[in-house]
């Protein structure tokens, strides 16, 4: 984890009321829906939560990649400066030099016709104006750093000819070439068995305090999240259901989907013993045109009350040290509190 930066340090990212919608059969649907957040330089934050609750729709929306057909509304500022609405070529000036991102599948992210080496140079020649012999040497160093052995003998290998764990630390480098303020990680480790897993977090995480940037995680994964970031949002329906510090959230989650996700953890011979069934979340994750107007948890929730289905709650404090800010979107707050201590 790293430090944090003073309190006073102005944001590098600054999201507000990010909106997401998806064209879907018969309209519009809400995909992210409210979302706020910023982000400070040398900072880590973690998004969290289950296939469909829509943290990649919003790294994409960093990024300006989202589907075709997706409508935007919000803000979001880098370094200040507005981007929605910008045009595609300010977009393209920005990814790969300010903002870049590891994406969670290498082969679909690597080009399988180009050379690994080529694609690694590919944004040195691009944002920074390098010759083809500086950009080569300079990928070379990057692939070295980043742990592939022999990078000048591989520099014009293919994507094929690579391990998936290598294919990780080569679009790593990729993302790295240009020392981005800001780096997304959407789900780096998947598929990597735990040993990869620990190697390719160690190194972002090294990459990162090495170079001051921020680092926006993405994990369905509590344990990579509660090891490798400084805050912490959880996502369901397209919405921020809570979020804080990672101590925080950790040790006092507050909206009942929170207390879900935990709950299903699977535990190696834990307090539960063996042979017992995981507590799961009753119902199903709904699709992205029935989404309730309201509360997105609501009608899956053992807390839902009418209320919860009239509009999305605001997010209320949660008390805490400072520096442990926590915040959870729930009008029944007291209720799941006094449900914790009877069952404690």
């Amino acid at each position: 984890m790293s430090t944090l930066p003073p309190p006073s340090a102005p944001p590098l990212l600054q999201v507000d009321d990010l909106q997401v919608r998806l064209p879907v059969a018969g309209g519009m649907a809400a995909a992210v829906r409210q979302a706020s957040f910023s982000l400070r330089r040398g900072e880590t934050l973690g998004i969290v939560g289950e296939s469909g609750s829509g943290k990649s729709l919003t790294a994409l929306a960093l990024m300006g990649l989202l589907p075709e057909g997706a409508a935007v509304t919000g803000s979001l500022r880098l370094d200040g400066a507005e981007l929605l609405g910008r045009p595609d070529a300010d977009w393209c000036r920005l990814r790969g030099n300010r903002i870049g991102m590891v994406f969670q599948e290498p082969m679909t992210a690597l080009n399988p016709v180009h050379p690994i080496g080529r694609q690694v140079a590919e944004p040195l020649r691009l944002h920074r104006a390098l010759g083809a012999r500086a950009a080569r040497s300079e990928a070379i160093a990057l692939l070295e750093r980043v742990g592939i052995a022999q990078a000048a003998q591989r520099f014009d290998a293919y994507p094929h000819e690579f391990s998936g764990g290598q294919r990780q630390r080569i679009t790593i480098a990729m993302a790295l070439a240009c020392a981005p303020d800001l780096l997304i990680a959407d789900e780096p480790t998947t598929a990597l068995d735990v040993t990869l897993q620990r190697q390719i977090l160690e190194l972002i995480a090294g990459l990162v305090r090495e170079r001051g940037m921020a680092l926006l995680l993405i994990s369905h994964d509590l344990g990579v999240i509660s090891q490798n970031v400084d805050r912490v949002l959880v996502m369901y329906g397209g919405s921020i259901v809570e979020s804080g510090s990672t101590q925080a959230v950790f040790e006092h989650r507050a909206h009942p989907y929170t207390r879900g996700l935990f709950a299903a953890r699977p535990q190696w011979l834990g307090p539960r013993g063996p042979g017992t069934r995981l507590p799961t979340i009753p119902g199903t994750v709904p699709a992205l045109e029935d989404l309730p107007p309201g509360c997105p948890f609501a009608g899956r929730c053992a807390f839902t009350l009418p209320d919860c289905h009239a509009g999305l709650p605001a997010a209320r404090r949660i008390g805490g040290q400072e520096g442990q800010e926590h915040h959870a979107r729930c009008i029944r707050l007291g209720a799941v509190a006094a449900s914790q201590e009877a069952a404690a």
